[in-house]
This record gives structure tokens, sequence and C-alpha cells, in this order.
């Protein structure tokens, strides 16, 4: 965990090693955010995209949930105020929620949601928004912000049809209903399923796999490809080349030619002493 990260905080993070793992941790409100949480969750997610050797990381829920969504309290507070200022705090609220979705969304480095049980309105948003979800067979979504007369705040109406279309995505908004793991596999809303009991075991390994790429590469190749159903073939050709010149100035891309250079030029030592023996 960082110096700051304790038992007790709504975030936790344990940043040993090349993976960090954020949890979600206020277990007994099946990890519901309040506006304490989601100030924590801006300054991890702040914390990991700073610091050089975390290079992937996995997001995931304490206990049972892996998020229940906004918390319920903060709503019943939010409409308590005098009804001239619902509409400003309600703004307010969701520029908030917006920046730490985007901060999770665009961290330069990849990102995999661990889903260990519901993940509701908010909290499937949170899902969608990374990378990748892998989720054990004890893992439940849904978009219920229909249920509490809302709409998707959470960045859920832009990911939820990129990864299953625009009908499918509609049916599971309109109706709100519970998607088992099984089928959320089946229509690409998840992309791996494991057992509860290896479920951050598998994650972690997931994330070590994809974090040996170049940095740079990684957080460049990920921002445009995060655009690309926005943009034409031609703005993409400009962004790649403006990406592709950063990478050429690279440590990693520097060593990566020198190394096989001087992998050929052994070859070819070995070779040519060969043919004179």
């Amino acid at each position: 965990m960082t110096p700051t990260s304790t038992e007790s905080d709504a975030i936790l993070l344990d940043a040993e090693g090349p993976v960090a793992v954020l949890t979600l941790n206020r277990p007994a409100a099946r990890n519901a955010i309040d506006d304490a949480m989601r100030a924590d969750l801006m300054a991890a997610l702040d914390h990991v995209a700073r610091t050089d050797s975390i290079k992937a990381l996995v997001v995931t829920g304490a206990g049972r949930g892996f998020c229940a969504g906004g918390d319920v309290k903060s709503m019943q507070a939010r409409l308590s105020v005098p009804p001239g200022e619902v509409a400003l705090n309600g703004w307010r609220r969701q520029q908030r929620t917006h920046h730490a979705i985007s901060m999770l969304h665009a961290l330069p480095k990849p990102t995999i949601a661990a889903v260990n049980g519901a993940a509701t309105g908010l909290g499937c948003d949170v899902a969608l928004c990374c990378d990748f979800i892998i989720a054990s067979d004890a893992a439940r979504f849904a978009m219920t912000y229909i249920l509490r007369g809302l709409i998707p705040d959470g960045g859920g109406m832009y990911f939820l049809p990129r990864r299953v279309g625009l009908p499918r995505a509609k049916e599971l908004i309109f109706s709100g209903r519970t998607v088992e793991p099984e089928e959320a596999l089946r229509i690409n809303m998840i992309d791996r399923v494991t057992g509860a009991d290896t479920l951050l075991q598998d994650a972690r390994a997931w994330a070590a796999e994809l974090s040996h790429g170049a940095p740079a590469a990684l957080a460049l190749s990920k921002n445009i490809l995060d655009q690309t159903f926005e943009l034409s073939v031609e703005q993409v050709f400009a962004m790649g080349s403006q990406a592709q010149a950063i990478c050429y100035s690279s440590r990693e891309h520097q060593e990566s030619v020198a190394a096989f250079l001087e992998g050929v030029a052994q070859r070819r030592a070995a070779k040519d002493k060969g043919a004179v023996a």
C-alpha cells in the first residue's frame, strides 16, 4: 500500500511491484461511491499515473461486492437542500464524477477491472471504463440507473455500446436488468471469467503480461485507440505519425534497436568464424 493508505481508508492501493491493485474499500456499503471515496480515488489514480514503477493497474472491490454505484444516502442528502440549489449541486457532483472516471479511463497504463461481485449503476461504469474486465463467477452486472429514475452518468452510455453494440446497450440500459457472468462474456460486455478464489491472482497475472511493453508506446497507442471510433483514418494516421516521432526518441526504442544490431553483429561474427574454421 502507499504510505497514506490504511485499512480504514475508502481506497486501498497496493503498489508493490509493477502491478498495482486499487481496492474500493467500503464493504459495509457494498463499496458505494460517496464524495470521500471519489476524492480518494482521484488521489490514488494520480499517484499511479505519476509513479513510473507502476506499469499496470487492477481495480477490485473489498468484501463480496465490486461497487454498488453511487451512495444512496448521498442522493438523499442532495435532495434535501433548498430546491433552487439541487440542480447546481448535482451539476458540480457530475463534474467530479466525470473527472474521476476520465482519470481511470485515460490512465496511460493498462487497466483491468477484477469484478468480484455486484457491479451496478456507477459501479458498472467503473468496470466498463477500464481497458479490460475479468469477472469471478460471483459477479453480476446491471445498469440500474433507470430503476432510480436516472440516466447512466458515469460514462456507461459511451463505454457500453462500444463493447456490446448500440441495440444491446439500449436494452440493458432501458431495462436495468442483471447480467450474469456467462452472458456478459458471450455479449462481449466482459473479457474473461474465472473462479472467485483465483480472481485477483488471475487479474494480476494478466496485468503483468500487459505491463512488459514500452511505456511510451503503450500510453500513446492507448490514447489513440480510445479515440478511433470518433476519428477518420486520416486523423488516426496524423496522430500516429506524431506518436511515432515520440517513440523514435524514446529510450526503449533506442535500446531495442541497439540490442537488435548487436545481435546481428554477433551472429555474423559467429558465422564468419565458422566459415574460416
